[in-house]
């Protein structure tokens, strides 16, 4: 199977069925060569990212509307321009392939469709963006209802944001500097051909030059080297766990963030891991066993403490809760298709009630760490304010200034600043 048959069942799962980018990929890319795997990833990362702006053209130039049972024609399509548009794929190329996948489809119809389409917009593609892109939400290739919910949360900021979160994020390494410390680990992928730049406000943050497959990570089978944003990378110092303390981190899976308090504690904590979903507790298992550590792993609802909760209070709590994963959009593309406007009140209540039930298990004097990938500050600062304004046994506790910008409370990160994805964090303590 060529690589744009493999790319285009991938993006009808996502597209049509609704699955996610990163379930679709592994399992339809595997039997491709090296080379083709990276080109048919490539693709279906570009046309998710450009989904929202290609698809109104593709309406723009029809004279009426794709029938649901030819959605499929309609992805062709969005393919074939978005090779043209973004990719750097010849455009007689680009033309030739997009149309000899059309004749995949068994519609000989279609043919002639694309082959249209993808030539007219090779002559007069610069007319037809300077129209299209009079809409923001088609010139940032975005769903209309978080446009307008960026706009209203960053009227300063929405546009250089928007273009952000159709960047390619930077592929970021963590380094275990419990056992390496940052610069010998530096210089080890300089030894393997590799170039990377220390993060200026991530200590154990190195930003590659160009991505690579995590085997030719030097160490990582041992767990010296992990792959995880810069922003993801402030958690662990930010819970400042000391050894010995007793640590709850919930909604744990995959685990990034369990690894690196085990780190930074030398693996001297006594932690538990919770997840609500048994599968993704795997993948917890299967980061910590890699890096050499380990934690008590409970499958659990964190909104139902009395469901698995047994022993004392903990020292330190890292809430990282469900969100919408606004902030990570240009690792996650898909994310614009699979989210909807709905999503948000309820995501929001599902944090509220997670903060509410998980509050109890702070010890006096104790630390709770509140942390989403969202943008929203309905998930954000709106949500730890009203959880302040009803406990007065909670109060907020400074962050460094290094790094996002103060919203109150907490600080938050727009994706692209500094080369972060878009995150947000809020320190509580218990003071009774």
């Amino acid at each position: 199977m060529s690589p744009r048959q493999t790319a285009l069942r991938i993006l009808k799962r996502v597209v049509l069925n609704g699955a996610s980018l990163s379930d679709a990929l592994p399992p339809l890319l595997a039997p491709l060569s090296p080379r083709d795997r990276a080109f048919a990833q490539a693709l279906c990362f570009a046309t998710l990212r450009w989904h929202h702006q290609l698809e109104a053209l593709v309406g723009q130039l029809l004279s009426k509307p794709m029938r649901a049972k030819d959605r499929d024609v309609s992805l062709v399509m969005e393919m074939g321009l978005c090779e043209l548009l973004h990719l750097r794929t010849p455009d007689y190329a680009a033309i030739q392939e997009t149309a000899g996948l059309a004749r995949t489809l068994g519609k000989t119809w279609a043919v002639g469709v694309v082959n249209a389409v993808l030539r007219r917009v090779q002559r007069e593609g610069d007319s037809l963006l300077v129209g299209l892109n009079q809409d923001a939400a088609a010139r940032l290739s975005l769903p209309r209802w978080l446009l307008e919910e960026l706009q209203s949360a960053w009227p300063e900021d929405w546009q250089a944001l928007g273009a952000a979160l159709n960047e390619q994020a930077p592929m970021c390494l963590r380094v275990d500097v419990s056992r390496i410390d940052r610069q010998t680990y530096r210089d080890r992928l300089a030894e393997a051909g590799l170039e990377a730049q220390p993060h200026p406000v991530a200590d154990s943050a190195l930003v590659l030059k160009s991505p690579v497959d995590v085997e030719a990570l030097p160490g990582f089978a041992e767990g010296l080297v992990s792959v995880q944003d810069a922003a993801a990378q402030l958690a662990a110092p930010l819970l400042a766990c000391e050894p010995g303390m007793r640590v709850l981190d919930v909604c744990a899976a995959p685990g990034g963030k369990t690894l690196h308090l085990l780190e930074a504690a030398s693996g001297e904590l006594d932690l538990t891991a919770l997840d609500v979903d048994v599968e993704r507790l795997k993948r917890v298992e299967e980061n910590l066993a890699r890096g050499g550590r380990s934690a008590r792993l409970l499958a659990g609802d964190g909104s139902r403490p009395d469901d698995w909760h047994t022993g004392p209070a903990y020292d330190r709590i890292l809430l990282d809760a469900p969100c919408s994963a606004t902030g990570v959009i240009r690792r996650h593309p898909d994310i614009k298709l699979l989210r909807k406007a709905e999503d948000i009140a309820a995501l929001a209540e599902r944090q509220a009630a997670l903060l509410e039930a998980i509050w109890p298990l702070l010890a006096p004097g104790g630390m709770l760490l509140y942390a989403t990938c969202s943008l929203l500050p309905r998930e954000n600062a709106e949500q730890v304010r009203a959880f302040l304004g009803a406990h007065g046994d909670a109060v907020e506790t400074p962050l460094p200034d290094a790094w996002g910008r103060a919203v109150s409370p907490g600080r938050q990160i727009l994706a692209g600043e500094q080369g972060m994805d878009g995150f947000y964090y809020a320190r509580l303590m218990k003071t009774l």
